[in-house]
């Protein structure tokens, strides 16, 4: 019998974990793995989701101000759900990728 893991995935994941505690910009982590911005928000909600905090506070005040921080934070704190088609419905002038970096950021710090 032959049992076959995903090693890749894993040293991705730990590659993510150990460049977001350097505070390295998320961009150049993902062009340094040659995959897109959005795959790399995806492997990180992976990442907090199987319980794993990420503190990308330091990405998120460059590209964010504090006052729609703010908002969005408000919204996943009093929403039902962490969907992001339903914050993208109700927060219609933030972009997906804000919207998936502050649920990375709520879940880590709410969830987990």
């Amino acid at each position: 019998m032959v049992v076959k893991s995903s090693v890749n995935k894993s040293k991705i994941k730990i590659f993510i974990i150990q460049q977001v505690d350097r505070k390295v910009d998320l961009e150049e982590i993902a062009s340094s793995k040659s995959v897109s911005f959005e795959e790399l928000l995806t492997e990180m909600e992976n990442i907090v989701y199987s319980g794993t905090k990420l503190n990308i506070d330091y990405y998120i005040d460059e590209v964010l101000d504090e006052s729609r921080q703010e908002e969005l934070y408000e919204h996943f704190l009093n929403s039902e759900t962490d969907s992001i088609e339903d914050a993208m419905a109700s927060l219609s002038d933030f972009s997906e990728d804000d919207v998936r970096l502050m649920r990375i950021k709520f879940l880590s710090e709410y969830a987990n």
